[in-house]
């Protein structure tokens, strides 16, 4: 049985291409998060994990959309990184995260299609 969690690596490389160069990332202090934003997390983290999280993903077809959904979000926090940082390194930052999340998508596609029926 397979559990629904993150692919290793893929939101450390992503998050290392949106950090490369001179994009620092930000420190994590609870000053730079809404009290709004801080109260819905405190909730979120009161009622405890989804249950979603331990649903088995038991087909190929499923363990591939779940991959892409974690891709494309891993891919969009990249990209909001890459736009926060220099114009200047913008285009070259988006670039490898382009190149990442297309690399990341092949294998998943590679790694559930094939050997996984």
């Amino acid at each position: 049985m397979r559990l629904r969690w993150m692919r290793p690596g893929l939101a450390g490389a992503l998050a290392a291409v949106a950090l490369a160069g001179p994009i620092q990332a930000q420190q994590g202090t609870d000053d730079a998060v809404a009290p709004a934003v801080a109260r819905q997390q405190a909730r979120e983290i009161a009622q405890g994990d989804p249950s979603r999280w331990y649903q088995p993903l038991d087909t190929p077809k499923e363990r591939l959309r779940n991959a892409r959904k974690e891709i494309g979000a891993a891919f969009e926090e990249a990209r909001r990184a890459c736009r926060a940082g220099p114009a200047a390194a913008r285009a070259d930052c988006l670039h490898e995260a382009r190149a990442i999340w297309r690399r990341d998508l092949e294998a998943a596609r590679g790694e559930f299609s094939a050997g996984d029926r």
